[in-house]
């Protein structure tokens, strides 16, 4: 049964439970919902919670593991000979999924059938033809030992889908008998129905916490295994950026760091002095009308993808730098060799972070008590004089934060940097230069046939954590800004 099907009678199951429920409280208050500890409906929500909750539970669990779980089996059964020496156990795997995902075609399209598909052998049939009239290529013949893997992988996959449907479908009923017994006029449904909610939401706010936890120590693992393989001091105080993976690397974060930084420095200049006074403007002194019509106008800004904003650098803010200081350009000097810079970038992140910073500082100046501007007033001062002694200090600890949140997000960026500001790893003040930044890095370095067992890959997941340990700390000292001081004006 496909796993979709399964959801949806797990939801067809919780509907019935619902309704069977509640019909059963009121039939044992003899139809008088006033006789009942709790309201009908709690009833219904208890039964469908316990026949939905576990089964979709352990489903996503299942799911999740059942991958991992085939994935070594079906590992340990090749033989340490079947890996050629110019490929790893990783390589031969992703062949034997190809390869299996190509027989499943095969059988869903009536060309094999499931005996066949177990028992073909490559000794009396062609396996990369047939796989190729399926749409799935191989690289070479399907060698034995691949095609006993790929059989193997899909058996192992029919059999755990099958244990799949039969534990979740089991699990759904018993849970549906076991709240159907308890159901009864003088059950506490709705004391039942709120530990269960409770525990769901605490369930759910643990998972950003879970999920941070699972990337941080994913990226914390092959780091380690990074720099069993290079050394650390070239990485954190190295001065130069460039991989080779034929080995010999010099693989220093320390470039790559000064483009992202500088970067980011110019893209706060742009969208600080932007985003901060179009909030003034809107929260201080704009009509009602004006702000309804502006303020989603400029909020559309956060909207556009940010490969969008990768074209706008590449097609006409580069380009047009280079009509200013290029060779032949305005100024008559060759500041600029081509479209790519730190400037081309600089201000157009710049742009994209003009509504993040203006939005966080509406919401921060509205915040402020009218009652500090209307004595302020009364004590004479102008509307500019309440504005600049007033109501920005009141709120320039939030401001302070709303900054540093944004530039967490120019620091991440990676689309607009990969169009606008080139690939060179490199120390120079010079704007109008292409530099590079960690996040392109670490695309580049995951692209492409990678082998996960060199520096030159691994580095990726180095510059990950740097990345994530700098963003952290940004967005960790904005928020004790901000929580700080924001009792101060209340």
């Amino acid at each position: 049964m496909p796993t979709i099907w399964l959801v949806v009678l797990l939801l067809a199951l919780a509907a019935a439970g619902f309704y069977w429920g509640r019909a059963r409280a009121l039939s044992s208050a003899g139809g008088d919902a006033r006789e009942l500890h709790s309201l009908p409906s709690y009833y219904g929500y208890h039964v469908a919670l316990a026949s939905f909750v576990p089964a979709i539970t352990v489903l996503v669990v299942w799911l999740l593991a059942q991958p991992l779980v085939i994935e070594n089996r079906v590992s340990s059964l090749i033989p340490a000979e079947a890996v050629p020496e110019s490929s790893t156990l990783g390589l031969v795997m992703s062949d034997v999924r190809r390869v299996a995902e190509g027989l499943d075609i095969a059988v869903e399209q009536g060309m094999l059938s499931r005996k066949e598909a177990r028992d073909m052998d490559t000794g009396t049939q062609d396996v990369r033809a047939l796989l190729g009239e399926v749409g799935v290529a191989v690289g070479e013949d399907v060698r034995p030992e691949i095609l006993s893997a790929a059989q193997a992988f899909r058996n192992l996959a029919a059999t755990g889908k099958t244990a799949m449907t039969v534990v979740v479908a089991l699990l759904a009923l018993g849970g549906f008998a076991w709240a159907y017994a308890r159901t009864h006029k003088d059950f506490r449904a709705r004391n039942v129905v709120e530990r269960g909610v409770l525990a769901l939401l605490i369930l759910a706010a643990s998972l950003a916490i879970l999920t941070t936890v699972g990337i941080v120590l994913s990226m914390l693992f092959e780091t380690r295994n990074f720099f069993t393989l290079h050394s650390w001091t070239d990485f954190f105080f190295g001065l130069t950026w460039a991989p080779n993976f034929r080995g010999d690397s010099e693989l220093s974060i320390l470039p790559l760091l000064w483009g992202t930084l500088y970067i980011s420095f110019i893209a706060l200049l742009v969208a600080v002095p932007v985003g901060l006074f179009a909030a003034i403007y809107l929260s201080e002194y704009a009509s009602s009308a004006v702000r309804a019509f502006a303020k989603p106008l400029l909020e559309i800004l956060a909207g556009i993808p940010t490969i969008v904003y990768g074209l706008f650098a590449l097609l006409t803010v580069g380009p047009a730098l280079v009509d200013l200081f290029g060779k032949g350009g305005l100024l008559g000097v060759e500041w600029m060799a081509g479209a790519t810079s730190v400037l081309t970038a600089g201000l157009v992140m710049g742009v994209m972070l003009i509504p993040f910073v203006s939005s966080l500082s509406d919401d921060i100046i509205n915040a402020v008590p009218q009652a500090m501007r209307d004595g302020s007033l009364g004590l004479g001062a102008t509307k500019s004089e309440t504005v600049r002694q007033v109501v920005m200090p009141a709120a320039l600890p939030g401001i302070v934060g709303a900054i540093l949140l944004a530039a967490s997000r120019a620091i991440g960026e990676t689309m607009i940097v990969v169009m606008g500001a080139g690939a060179i790893a490199k120390f120079s003040a010079n704007p109008l230069e292409s530099m590079t930044t960690i996040t392109t890095r670490i695309v580049s370095q995951l692209t492409g046939d990678t082998d996960f067992a060199s520096p030159e890959t691994l580095v990726a997941f180095a510059l990950g954590l740097s990345l994530f340990v700098l963003t952290l700390g940004l967005n960790v000292l904005a928020l004790y800004i901000v929580r700080k001081y924001r009792e101060q004006y209340d």
